[in-house]
């Protein structure tokens, strides 16, 4: 189904928005990215994303977007993000929302950064946003950039699918422990083998032994435990090709040990701030000596540093050599 973009987000007026000022502090975390950010970028990036002219309206991209910044900051499943906004005041607060104003279906937000963020360089249009405040802020100051390389597995999670599953299953039987110490006994067998497909039969068993218990899953954090567990368990399933990635490689630390995945090269100030990242497949290649550098580099490192240097996030800043790298 097709659906219409509306125009640039702008907050409804209520005569109950002054409750914000009572409720939401001054000092509140998302209060103060409200005040520092402006978000109308993302607008202008997703804006062709949707149909102008065909299908039914569509929530804010900005908003949408908040409700993923809101789930990464702290760690809730699609699910518990919305119903979290509905009595949250600081979330409301954030989102730009009336007090008395009603919240997405959760299936929406699903469905937004599984297709509407599909070919979007966000990672690029974050860290450039984010040297842009630095900029303005005066917290950069240095002219020179440090730049590193490290591996990281394949696709853009530095986790794995299965390290992602086992770490959720994980939480889930932690706090299911603390609030039930008879469970113990009860959980179904770990998977102890580096298998997806185990994994993911071992997370399904977990998710329906503690969902047939009507009492334990009413508990809120278990409940967002189980949440995070189930939603990971569909995303894994929608993109099961753990082993199939086109531009993951085998890559080597040394003769007798491989790895099979990307290698993230990153460049930051001397303040600690990233400007600028470039991912890699994880290939050997040739060891050179560079004179900007503070060790032996290779030929793709090499390639990578003039990358790096020269991408458009670096525009707004006077560089000098030498170019570090820690």
């Amino acid at each position: 189904m097709s659906v219409k973009c509306l125009l640039p987000f702008v907050t409804q007026l209520s005569t109950y928005s002054d409750l914000y000022d009572l409720i939401v502090p001054k000092d509140n975390l998302l209060r103060k990215i409200n005040e520092l950010i402006d978000f109308s970028f993302i607008y202008d990036e997703l804006v062709n994303k949707f149909c102008s002219n065909n299908g039914r309206n569509a929530e804010s991209p900005i908003r949408m977007f908040k409700y993923l910044l809101l789930k990464t900051i702290y760690d809730v499943s699609d699910v518990d993000v919305v119903e979290r906004s509905h009595f949250d005041m600081s979330f409301k607060y954030f989102l730009e929302m009336t007090p008395e104003e009603d919240v997405i279906n959760p299936s929406s937000l699903t469905k937004f950064r599984k297709l509407r963020l599909k070919d979007t360089d966000l990672l690029n249009l974050l860290i450039g946003k984010t040297v842009s405040i630095a900029i303005e802020k005066g917290i950069i100051r240095s002219k020179s950039i440090i730049v590193d390389a490290t591996h990281s597995l394949s696709r853009s999670n530095p986790l794995s699918p299965i390290e992602v599953l086992k770490e959720r299953a994980w939480q889930l039987r932690k706090m299911v422990y603390f609030t039930d110490e008879n469970w113990k006994g009860r959980m179904p067998e770990k998977n102890e083998d580096n298998d997806l497909e185990q994994e993911l039969s071992y997370c399904g068993k977990l998710e329906k032994e503690i969902e047939s218990d009507e009492v334990l899953r009413s508990f809120p954090k278990v409940k967002v435990k189980l949440n995070l567990l189930k939603e990971t368990i569909e995303d894994t399933q929608d993109h099961y090709t753990l082993s199939k990635d086109p531009d993951a490689r085998t890559g080597h630390k040394t003769a007798d040990s491989s790895f099979f995945r990307f290698k993230t090269h990153i460049a930051m100030t001397e303040e600690r701030i990233i400007t600028a990242a470039v991912v890699t497949s994880g290939i050997r290649v040739t060891v050179l000596n560079c004179r900007h550098c503070l060790r032996p580099v290779n030929r793709m490192e090499l390639k990578q540093i003039q990358s790096l240097v020269t991408q458009p996030t670096q525009e707004r800043r006077t560089l000098s050599w030498p170019v570090g790298r820690r």
